[in-house]
């Protein structure tokens, strides 16, 4: 039997047809009319994406003061490195507890007239109070950027004035490598335009690789090729007690900007017409699975607030204290079921960010938060065996909890 692995995320499996073939359609013309997008430009990451925005604010700033940007304590690192390659002064908000939305008492203060912009994380698909922070940025003359680059298809962008998504490999619709920017002011989107003609270089030479990555994806994005392509390598860094690499939160220090070709476009066009009904499938699984999931006391689900729709490419818990979640890590994350973590610390704590946050802020809640928090994939591959094999791991390490050794030593 061919070993298989799950992936992480639940990410559109590509087809090969998708690679050739004629489209008639653009894919920002699709993604506008299929998820309600206005007007949206495709850059070659999520990251180029903020980048782009920020730019596009920093150049429009009258007051030259306005030089700070308040992003969530625990958030992807490249949000951090995006601010600063922009010039840019990060500033640190705390997280609300056990939750990923900023804490209202902490933003509040945090904002002056030298807020440029906030970002608010749409964290695995969850939808952000944004209506909250637009609020207090408004009331000080700064703007909102949405980090959607885990939630396309959500139901997001009504409250900030951009809204930015990723697709990279794993998400809902996959480029292998891209970004989608929008704005729903139309002179602010033309600026956007604007912007991104003039910072984003033309290299053929990263686009080339981008295309022969997509192609290697196309191959690999199976149980049985996720194997050798995510399986192996991650396990070899779990031994090696690398979990930067195992994550995949190693980054460089270097951003590659690029433009996407139009054949990287077309591949996503081609594919997109397929992501309603996967989203629906998704959304379908995992209200089923977070339901046998809230049957384990002490186990907190992440889920949506009434009135807000997300999509479901993992489901997020937060385990009673750090021991019991790195315990069952120790059994799990080296196991085929696409159980994981999702950044390994709060950005303070990540040594690649010293330069860019050199003052150890204090963040008690986002830390918190990183230390229970682990995620299981909601991958339509992941089969209903497993899954309840994890729930039973789960309730075991629950039931347990505070009487573990030191955290990970298993693996």
């Amino acid at each position: 039997m061919m070993p298989r692995e799950i992936p992480p995320t639940a990410g559109l499996p590509p087809y090969w047809r998708d690679l050739w073939g004629i489209n008639h359609a653009h894919l920002a013309d699709q993604l506008s009319a299929q998820l309600a997008l206005p007007a949206p430009q495709i850059e070659c990451s999520g990251t180029a994406a903020l980048m782009v925005a920020l730019s596009t604010l920093s150049a429009a700033r009258q007051n030259r003061r306005r030089d700070e940007v308040i992003i969530p304590a625990y958030t992807c690192p490249l949000v951090a490195m995006a601010v600063a390659h922009c010039g840019l002064r990060v500033r640190l908000c705390d997280l609300a507890p056990d939750h990923f939305d900023f804490d209202p008492e902490i933003l509040a203060p945090l904002m002056s007239e030298r807020t440029l912009a906030v970002i608010p994380t749409h964290l695995g698909g969850r939808v952000a109070d944004v209506h909250r922070v637009a609020v207090e940025a408004a009331a000080h003359g700064a703007l909102v950027i949405e980090d959607a680059a885990q939630a396309l298809g959500a139901q997001v962008g009504e409250y900030g004035d951009m809204t930015f998504f990723s697709l990279a490999a794993g998400k809902g619709l996959s480029l292998y490598e891209g970004g989608i920017l929008t704005a729903r002011d139309s002179a602010l989107r033309q600026a956007l335009r604007q912007t991104s003609q003039s910072i984003i270089p033309q290299n053929w030479h990263r686009e080339l690789r981008r295309c022969l990555e997509l192609i290697a994806y196309t191959a690999c994005y199976r149980p049985h090729g996720l194997h050798y392509a995510y399986g192996i390598p991650r396990k070899r860094a779990l031994r090696a007690k690398d979990f930067l690499a195992a994550i995949g939160d190693n980054f460089p220090p270097e951003i590659p900007l690029h433009r996407v070709s139009r054949w990287r476009k077309n591949v996503g066009a081609r594919a997109l017409p397929r992501l309603p009904d996967f989203l629906k499938r998704t959304r379908e699984q995992a209200q089923f699975r977070c339901e046998r999931l809230r049957q384990i006391p002490r186990l907190r689900v992440l889920a949506d607030a009434d009135g807000r729709q997300g999509v479901w490419p993992f489901l997020m818990l937060l385990m009673p204290d750090a021991k019991s979640r790195d315990a069952l890590l120790a059994q799990l994350w080296s196991s085929p079921h696409g159980v994981t973590r999702l950044f390994l610390h709060a950005l303070p704590d990540y040594a690649l960010l010293n330069k860019i946050i050199p003052v150890k802020d204090s963040v008690p809640h986002a830390r918190n938060f990183a230390a229970r928090l682990l995620t299981i994939s909601n991958s339509l591959w992941l089969e209903d065996t497993a899954f309840e094999h994890i729930c039973q791991t789960l309730e075991a390490a629950v039931q347990s909890a505070g009487a573990f050794p030191s955290p990970l030593a298993d693996i």
